[in-house]
């Protein structure tokens, strides 16, 4: 009688079908929330000031809402920082850098995880300790080779690899293959081995494995892996830096020095000039976002 009084909780939804019992992650929730609004806080304030005029902000102070809002910081900063010009600068360092990297860790992926040889586990585990050095550390010997490496002046105005964009998509490349070529061995290791078998059976070497198979099912870590890397070296501000010294063929990182004043900083000009920057990034992210967060995603509940 006890049992009929008290029925146990159903675990079945009308319909015999399953109903979830977990328990709520109200916790992690609470924690994710908070980061957001973290992440979000410095960038909705630095539009915030970009918006605000100099005057009504020195009048009314940083922490206040009176004041006019307009885009003349904006259309202040594009002219007065040279941002067209940077941003082709950008364009020509950041699109080679990230094809190059993906092409390089690829083949490199493939060739520890889907070829069995001798030095695929040793290639693999100092590709990915290469990810450990500090970049900066190699940062004077760099210099100095590439300051000693002699070019025709037809090819280099500074006689050597110095102030060419050559320097920075080379450094840009190198460092950047370690992580992908982890992310994309682990990826290409979920693949079914009976691809390349059945492949190999029918007489595909190991190039057409690698381009014709392989890598058209890499598309979503490729697309997650070129997200990330276009962010990487789009927002690099100390290689080009380093190696380049003609104001002309600085990034865009670097047009915001433009904005600096000699002896007063407008820093609602800057954050303007900031904001642009993160305009190209984002609208790569919104685009690819779907592939992107696919390729996170896929695979991880494979062995």
């Amino acid at each position: 009688m006890s049992t009929l009084a008290n029925p146990a909780p159903r675990t079945t939804a009308p319909g015999g079908i399953p109903r979830r019992t977990g328990k709520r992650h109200y916790g992690t929730h609470i924690f994710l929330a908070v980061m957001a609004v973290m992440w979000l806080v410095p960038l909705v304030w630095a539009l915030f000031t970009a918006l605000r005029p100099k005057a009504d902000t020195d009048k009314y102070g940083y922490f206040s809402v009176g004041g006019a809002f307009n885009f003349d910081n904006f259309v202040q900063a594009w002219t007065q920082g040279g941002f067209s010009k940077y941003f082709m600068n950008s364009v020509l360092i950041t699109v080679p850098s990230v094809l190059l990297t993906l092409l390089f860790a690829s083949m490199m992926a493939f060739a520890v995880s889907r070829v069995s040889w001798k030095f695929n586990i040793t290639l693999l585990i100092m590709f990915t300790a290469g990810n450990l050095l500090p970049p900066q550390v190699l940062a004077a010997p760099l210099f100095e080779m590439f300051k000693h490496l002699t070019l025709p002046y037809s090819f280099s105005d500074s006689g050597n690899l110095l102030n060419t964009y050559i320097s920075v998509i080379a450094v840009d490349t190198a460092f950047q293959i370690g992580f992908c070529t982890f992310v994309l061995s682990n990826y290409m290791k979920a693949l079914s081995s009976d691809l390349t078998e059945a492949a190999l059976v029918d007489g595909a070497g190991i190039w057409r494995q690698y381009w014709n198979i392989i890598l058209p099912l890499c598309r979503p870590a490729l697309a997650a892996l070129g997200t990330l890397e276009v962010i990487f070296i789009y927002n690099d501000f100390f290689w080009p830096l380093l190696f380049i010294q003609s104001g002309d063929r600085l990034p865009v990182t670097t047009a915001i020095n433009n904005l600096q004043g000699q002896f007063l900083s407008n820093y609602n000009l800057l954050a303007a000039g900031a904001t642009i920057t993160v305009i190209p990034t984002l609208i790569i992210y919104l685009v690819l976002q779907r592939q992107f967060v696919a390729g996170l995603t896929l695979g991880s509940s494979k062995g």
